[in-house]
């Protein structure tokens, strides 16, 4: 496994990252407000320095004592820390300083030192809002110096004294200037801010390093521990147990673990114990099974056996009952009357056909029953389908005319040759014609539609305008001797011997209808039956 992968990786992954970012954050702000409070400092100590010169020399200047004066600030300008101090007038021309080499030059008075105080270019206006000016610069050797202005001003007793009177209008005598060079200061502070980031490193590697080891030992070997003994109860050894001793989190799961394989060992080992006797159990269930699946058989084929003869008695004996009772008044009539007039002939002749008529229903439903019965009639052969309905239009042709029924047929010209038994589906097409003519009645229209749905696929749709059928009676339409026609009108196998037809064919069949909006058979058909 790659450690990137580790939960401990990913862990210490996260500490680094938010470590580096709170001591690198934490020591920059140390080592700026170190810097600033240091500079601070610097600042005023170069202030204190120049308010000692200041009051030093204070008492020569009144009374004029320049050889005093600058003995004084000499000897406090040799001192360590200071570069430089200089005195000079309103005009910019140094009158002293402890460096020999500016004595008596002039400064630029829109240098930096100046600007403070003069407007630029202009020496005899000074601004009022300054007392002292602190300034910030690099000397010519490339250090930042530290400077500090102090302007000398024409105070009561200078402007009053015999020695040197100045006018009172002048404000300003000279300019004190004292510079101390940073190159310590820095010099402190860049040592501080190595300090500080060597301090933060390693602090760092000293947390990153305890909590590496403590994730290791607390986190990574439990959970290593834990994988293993998953494995392994995997690859089947539930006598594998892991020896994490904790009480925090982790060894619950540990002992969640442990107790988990304990079980299925013990589970395992009982399923083994039923294993045993599994297979006499299954052959002794499937005997009973068998036993009495064949009870549950017979005792259906014995069902449908009484059903199927109750059935059949009930819709033979109607026809029966009127065959025998025709025949006795018949066989009556004929020894009462030996010589018959032509009324009578003309009963005898309505009653025969009565008779008749009752003889063919008994032999259709015996016809239908023998259909209906059947699984295999007819030969699959190939079959033009337009051809079979347009034929079965014919048959039906003066029943749709004594009833006044119009049609249309849309037969589509796609339609190709279909694997089928011709009788059969001829049978289903003059059912299903001559169930629309009586449900029309006296009127309507019948529309036939034939078309190729997929590659192997035709479906044929039969409507007609009649009367329809009740949503009770729909899902019966299709039972063995289910009819909504009146008594002796019907047998109730028309639309059973056409479902079974359907279905020999390995095609399917629905309808759609409701009372007094017509009725619509749809056929669907593969093109080859294989």
């Amino acid at each position: 496994m790659k450690y990137t992968r580790l939960l401990v990786y990913r862990l210490l992954a996260g500490i680094f990252v938010v470590t580096v970012v709170g001591i690198g954050l934490l020591t920059f702000l140390i080592v700026n407000i170190q810097t600033e409070r240091y500079t601070k400092l610097s600042t005023a100590t170069a202030q204190r320095l120049s308010d000692i010169v200041k009051r030093s020399t204070q008492h020569s200047m009144l009374l004029n004592r320049r050889e005093d004066i600058y003995r004084i600030i000499k000897t406090i300008g040799t001192e360590p820390g200071i570069e430089a101090i200089r005195i000079y007038n309103k005009k910019g021309e140094i009158s002293f300083s402890t460096a020999d080499n500016e004595v008596n030059a002039v400064v630029d008075m829109d240098a930096e030192a100046c600007v403070g105080c003069h407007l630029s270019g202009q020496s005899s206006v000074v601004t009022a809002s300054n007392q002292e000016l602190v300034r910030t610069y690099t000397n010519p050797a490339g250090h930042n110096v530290i400077g500090v202005i102090t302007p000398i001003k024409n105070q009561p007793g200078c402007s009053g004294a015999d020695c040197h009177v100045h006018p009172e209008e002048q404000t300003i005598l000279g300019v004190l200037d004292v510079m101390i060079p940073l190159t310590e200061t820095e010099q402190f502070i860049d040592d501080l801010r190595k300090t500080q980031y060597a301090g933060g490193v390693a602090l760092l590697l000293v947390l990153t390093g305890f909590c590496g080891v403590f994730l290791w030992r607390t986190v990574n070997i439990p959970v290593q521990r834990l994988t293993e003994g998953t494995i392994a109860v995997m690859n089947g050894d539930l006598d594998h147990t892991i020896g994490v001793q904790t009480k925090d989190e982790i060894g619950f799961l540990t002992n969640s673990f442990n107790h988990m394989t304990h079980t299925l060992k013990r589970t395992q080992e009982e399923l083994q114990l039923l294993n045993q006797t599994l297979e006499e159990r299954v052959q002794k269930k499937t005997e009973e099974l068998g036993r009495a699946q064949r009870n549950l058989i017979q005792v259906e084929k014995m069902v449908s056996l009484g059903t199927l003869a109750a059935t059949v008695a009930h819709e033979l004996n109607n026809p029966l009952e009127g065959i025998l009772t025709y025949a006795k008044l018949i066989r009556k009539r004929m020894n009462a009357a030996p010589a018959m007039t032509d009324e009578q002939k003309a009963e005898i002749v309505e009653e025969l056909t009565m008779i008749a008529n009752e003889t063919s229903r008994c032999g259709n439903i015996v016809k239908n029953l023998l259909l209906f019965s059947r699984k295999k009639v007819g030969e699959f052969k190939m079959n033009d389908l337009r051809a079979l309905v347009e034929q079965s239009a014919k048959l039906v042709e003066h029943h749709l005319k004594m009833h006044n029924i119009s049609r249309t047929m849309d037969l589509g010209d796609d339609v190709p040759e279909v694997v089928c038994d011709g009788e059969q589906i001829q049978q289903m097409l003059l059912a299903l014609q001559i169930n629309a003519v009586e449900a029309m009645q006296n009127e309507g229209t019948l529309a036939i539609t034939l078309r190729r749905v997929s590659e192997g696929m035709i479906r044929l749709t039969l409507s007609d305008t009649g009367v329809g059928i009740r949503p009770e009676d729909l899902p019966h339409i299709f039972e063995p001797f289910y009819t909504t026609k009146k008594e002796g009108k019907g047998t109730g196998l028309g639309l059973a011997v056409v479902y079974g037809i359907v279905d020999r064919h390995h095609g399917t069949i629905t309808v759609d209808s409701a009372p007094n909006k017509g009725t619509t058979f749809t056929i669907t058909l593969p093109i080859d039956r294989a």
